[in-house]
């Protein structure tokens, strides 16, 4: 049987270049990078070198890259940490309702802490429109957090043109980019970006390190505490191997990045295209403006969870949703968001293609997919 992954929106394989680049810093070149000694000065200047890579990726400044433990660190440190910066400005908020759950649990927090909170529409296919956005911004507004691509969805938000909107109200904008990061163009400057989430597992890089660009002059209230690291906005020992192999990582996506889209735009669309051919499905998402990995696929009359068991059962490896919270009964917020009902919302799955997939792997799932729906949808109380 084979072993087909298809679920790199949850979490990739470490790529072997960053694994490389990873080895020495766990053993050799283990050094604190506070540590003034030879040993504390090589962790240093990995810290400095990596910080500019990634800074070069997004067109920022090196001191305006600031390393965290995930992207849900870097979305709690920037919503928070702007939110408790700038109240005497005003304690408003906006986003959206179909961000991830660490925005949307964010969120829901600040407005437990006295701050307001506005959770715009999307339309069918997931889209926030800028001009919802300039209605909602208030004079107490100090923030606005729309993600750059869903990730459960796949759909790509108009962040250029809501960016533009928030500068000319003078609103801090911020975007959540841990799915968009070197797989479709991101620039801080065009985009109009005052701070940008990003991290390093679903890019082919090691889990438990994330990053955030804030714009130099912008005040953030530090969620941790300690010996001032990170320009004192995120207290804790750097983890130097994690950091190095996070660079690496964007360094060799922002290298692959057209060839990488192209590849996995079209197997994609062979997928969606072969998916629809199924009765009873849809696309759920943008038709076209859309992730090149992400295919979300809804199912009638049946559960995506059941759907995900007898594919792993054939060895294809897919999901329901957010692996953050694919172990939740309850439907998705996005897909509801798009005016789904629970019933048509429970009968979604997400394939999330990467480098390693084939047009043989698509072959494959597009040969026992149809039987699999076929036979649960003869076992289904709810109809075919």
């Amino acid at each position: 049987m084979p072993r087909i992954y298809m679920d790199h929106a949850a979490t990739t394989p470490v790529d072997p270049e960053v694994l490389k680049a990873m080895m020495p810093y766990f053993s050799k070149k283990f050094g604190n990078a506070s540590s003034l000694h030879q040993f504390g000065q090589e962790a240093a200047q990995a810290l400095t070198d990596s910080r500019k890579t990634i800074a070069k990726a997004l067109n920022a400044e090196d001191d305006e890259i600031y390393f965290t433990s995930s992207g849900t660190e870097s979305n709690n440190t920037i919503l928070k940490g702007i939110a408790f910066a700038n109240r005497n400005k005003g304690k408003h908020i906006i986003t959206t309702k179909i961000e991830h759950d660490c925005v949307l649990h964010a969120s829901q927090w600040l407005e437990s802490q006295g701050f307001s909170v506005t959770y715009l529409p999307v339309d069918k296919f997931g889209l926030v429109s800028p001009e919802d956005v300039r209605r909602a911004i208030r004079s107490d507004t100090i923030l606005v957090s729309v993600m750059h691509a869903n990730n459960e969805i796949g759909t790509i938000e108009p962040i250029r043109e809501i960016g533009k909107i928030c500068r000319e109200k003078g609103v801090y904008f911020h975007t959540d980019a841990c799915q968009s990061f070197t797989k479709i163009p991101l620039d801080v400057k065009v985009d109009n970006l005052d701070l940008v989430t990003i991290n390093a597992h679903k890019i082919y890089g090691p889990k438990g390190v994330g990053a955030f660009y804030k714009k130099r002059g912008i005040k953030i209230e530090p969620l941790l505490h300690g010996g001032g690291h990170e320009k004192g906005l995120r207290s804790s020992t750097e983890n130097i191997p994690g950091i190095v192999g996070f660079a690496k990582a964007v360094e060799i996506g922002m290298a692959r990045m057209d060839t990488g889209a192209k590849k996995m735009s079209a197997l994609r669309d062979k997928l969606i295209k072969g998916c629809l051919q199924i009765e009873n499905t849809w696309l759920n998402g943008h038709p076209t403006n859309r992730l090149p990995n992400n295919a979300n696929i809804g199912f009638a009359f049946i559960e995506g969870e059941s759907i995900i068991l007898n594919l792993d059962l054939k060895g294809i490896a897919a999901s329901t949703g957010s692996a953050c919270s694919s172990k939740s009964l309850e439907p998705s917020h996005v897909l509801l968001s798009l005016g789904q009902k629970h019933e048509e919302a429970h009968g979604s799955v997400r394939f999330s293609l990467g480098g390693s997939n084939t047009e043989k792997d698509v072959d494959y799932i597009l040969k026992v997919l149809p039987g699999i729906v076929a036979k649960l949808r003869k076992m289904s109380p709810m109809g075919k």
